[in-house]
């Protein structure tokens, strides 16, 4: 049996009731045209029963079609107005029954409109009865050609429509679970990038702290030593270790959890770099156009290199994915306690507006999220009037 909900079976119950309550109505007032009728109430009665079923048993409510056509029959009725209850019979046995209950229905639609026609011209014959159309189509070969034609056609249409539905919504099921295994393969990956981008950030923070510590021993040393000679050197090395203790400070405060065993040894990137990175993009063809206001102030090291990469990850993604040839805007406003950053770029495809999520949109932004957040800082982005426009806020060090 089929599954449905309460407010389904509901709705069901409810129509097959007032289609029952139409059909008396019809037959009482003699509106359907169709003859002499008297009260059939007994097939009415199981085919509003079908009605009522056809989508919690298609099965059940076929069966219980057959058994209303056999006590019309057996009881040699005219045909009535609640025959066409059959019609959504056969639609339901299509549009929710299992493949037997559904082939079923099919057959029965072609037995159905077979038994009918022989029902109605020959058998009324042999019944004392008289079959339909003989003046208009004199002749039963006639009568039976257009009767059983005309009854197929409107049972397997019915049938044939159950099927349509079904097919649109099995293919709405696929392409909602296809929808559903792709949001979940997208936030998968999203997982494995921030997890990426956590270890390289890692990698990079212990090289910070790592060349922090060495200058803080150092310093440390040379002022134990040179405390009692020489009390100036020592007040400086103080200083010195004062100054680079707050900023590894800030960078102990950005690491991780786990930290990667496979660091590289290659150098790390700070905001003096950012020169030479806006020529490698112009030579790569990038139309980059700077506006840089206020003076540029020292960060923390790891400040630089997330200001650093956020600004590189940008540039990058507007001259692969922006509009060709278009000139890519970059800010850089040097505050005295933050930088701020803001780059846009035109659009592929103009017009579009809206906050971008970043979870789930690929490589970029996730990390560049990932690094501004490490670093107490925010960032946000999305597309305005057809350009994509991203803005982050780096904080310029820590306080004491």
């Amino acid at each position: 049996m089929r599954t449905i909900t309460g407010r389904q079976l509901g709705f069901d119950v409810a129509l097959a009731g007032l289609f029952a309550l139409a059909c008396v109505f019809i037959m009482v007032a003699g509106l359907s045209g169709l003859g002499s009728e008297r009260l059939q109430f007994l097939p009415l009665l199981f085919v509003t029963a079908a009605i009522a079923v056809r989508r919690l048993s298609p099965g059940a409510a076929l069966a219980l079609a057959w058994v209303s056509a056999a006590a019309q029959l057996g009881s040699r009725l005219d045909p009535s107005i609640h025959n066409l209850g059959i019609c959504a019979v056969l639609y339901a046995t299509a549009a929710y029954g299992g493949r037997l209950v559904r082939w079923l229905g099919l057959a029965s639609a072609i037995a159905g409109a077979l038994v009918a026609t022989l029902y109605l011209v020959v058998l009324r014959s042999w019944f004392g009865g008289v079959s339909y159309f003989p003046i208009m189509f004199p002749g039963q070969a006639r009568d039976f050609s257009l009767l059983f034609f005309g009854s197929l056609a409107l049972l397997t249409l019915s049938w044939v429509s159950g099927l349509l539905i079904r097919s649109t919504r099995a293919g709405r099921e696929a392409r909602e679970r296809e929808a559903a295994a792709l949001h979940e393969a997208d936030l998968a990956e999203s997982r494995v990038v921030l997890e990426q981008e956590r270890n390289r950030i890692a990698r990079d923070m212990h090289d910070v702290v790592a060349h922090t510590l060495a200058v803080v021993i150092a310093q440390a040393d040379g002022a134990r030593f040179a405390a009692s000679a020489r009390p100036a050197v020592a007040v400086g090395a103080l200083e010195t270790i004062s100054s680079v203790a707050r900023d590894a400070l800030g960078d102990v405060r950005m690491l991780l959890a786990e930290l990667r065993h496979d660091e590289g040894s290659t150098p790390q990137p700070a905001v003096a770099d950012f020169d030479a990175l806006f020529a490698q993009l112009r030579a790569a063809g990038l139309d980059l156009r700077l506006r840089e206001t206020g003076e540029r102030v020292a960060l923390g090291a790891g400040h630089e290199i997330a200001a650093y990469r956020i600004v590189q990850e940008g540039l990058t993604n507007a001259l692969r994915h922006g509009a060709p040839g278009q000139p890519v805007a970059l800010e850089l406003d040097w505050g005295a306690d933050a930088l701020e950053i803001e780059l846009s770029n035109e659009l592929k495809e103009a017009g579009a507006t809206g906050p971008v999520p970043i979870a789930g949109r690929g490589h970029g932004l996730p990390g560049m999220q990932e690094r501004a957040q490490l670093a107490g800082g925010v960032l946000s982005a999305g597309a305005e009037s057809g350009r994509f426009v991203l803005r982050a806020v780096i904080p310029g060090g820590v306080a004491a």
